[in-house]
């Protein structure tokens, strides 16, 4: 925990950055940080959103599709998409897969023909199973919750955690499958309150992130709306609500913030800079359902 402060721009030079994306749990308490360094490679992170803490976890050399994961209800399952090129199990080189976070041993997978799927989320309905069988694995988590494929739209896992398209936002034409040609404003109400304080992103969201050699990273275009007033959510490459009413900001110098509500106090930070890639063997637990 650092002491508040107020906010001050990241500091650019030839420090290196991860370009970052979290998916929260559907409570919001806590999230996966999917952070994507230099080579190729990405680690995955769990990260506290009420006490600030952070736990590191596995390496992975390939790609990560965040957009096309999901964090289970609690925080026990994580369901993520990916593309190894030289991988030699059934699976294959594309696949859906079942993991402990913050690590990505596949506890299940599902063998994808190419990078066309949007991947699968979680739903509460235990009975609701849209996969079919994995092809690696046993899917012991069928009967405790549902596993649905993710429709193609932009900003999918912003619209399962409570952001809906603002009314600026121009309708998706018929024609657009894969809802890639519109630029889209996200908004999530604060929660606890009358509706007046809105946290709103807008963008391209999946081609943003799609962007594989584009570094630093460019900031999203993230705004807090109070009333009739709004202000830039200042270096922010991803943001989200805290389920107290505090906002969660990744910064684009790497750093995973708690801030307060106006989004100008510090009140939690942990700094992912310059960090080497170490893969070490997940512990025995990230084996077991």
């Amino acid at each position: 925990m650092v002491e508040s402060k107020t906010i001050s721009r990241p500091v650019t030079g030839q420090i290196t950055f991860p370009r970052v994306y979290c998916v929260p749990d559907p409570a919001g308490c806590m999230a996966v940080v999917i952070e994507r360094w230099p080579r190729k490679w990405w680690r995955l992170g769990l990260w506290d959103l009420t006490g600030g803490g952070y736990d590191g976890g596995a390496w992975f050399r390939g790609t990560l599709f965040p957009q096309r994961c999901d964090l289970s209800p609690g925080g026990r399952w994580f369901c993520y998409f990916a593309f190894k090129n030289d991988s030699n199990w059934p699976a294959g080189s594309t696949y859906n897969a079942l993991s402990r976070p913050p690590w990505l041993n596949a506890l299940a997978a599902w063998q994808e023909h190419g990078t066309w799927s949007r991947g699968f989320h979680f739903v509460t309905e235990p009975g609701v199973w849209e996969v079919g069988a994995p092809t690696v694995g046993e899917a012991h988590v069928r009967g405790v919750v549902g596993l649905r494929q993710t429709a193609p739209a932009q900003f999918a896992t912003e619209r399962r955690r409570g952001w809906r398209e603002s009314a600026s936002t121009p309708p998706r034409d018929l024609e657009d499958v894969w809802d890639e040609r519109r630029d889209v404003v996200m908004e999530k109400p604060a929660p606890g309150g009358d509706g007046s304080t809105a946290l709103t992103v807008t963008g391209k969201f999946e081609a943003f992130r799609g962007l594989p050699d584009t570094w630093p990273p460019n900031p999203a275009a993230y705004q807090l709306h109070r009333r009739k007033t709004r202000s830039v959510v200042e270096g922010a490459q991803w943001a989200d609500w805290t389920p107290d009413g505090k906002l969660a900001v990744v910064t684009q110098g790497g750093a995973l913030q708690i801030r307060n509500g106006m989004g100008n106090q510090i009140l939690h930070e942990f700094v992912l800079r310059d960090v080497q890639p170490q893969p070490t063997p997940a512990p025995d637990w990230a084996g077991e359902w």
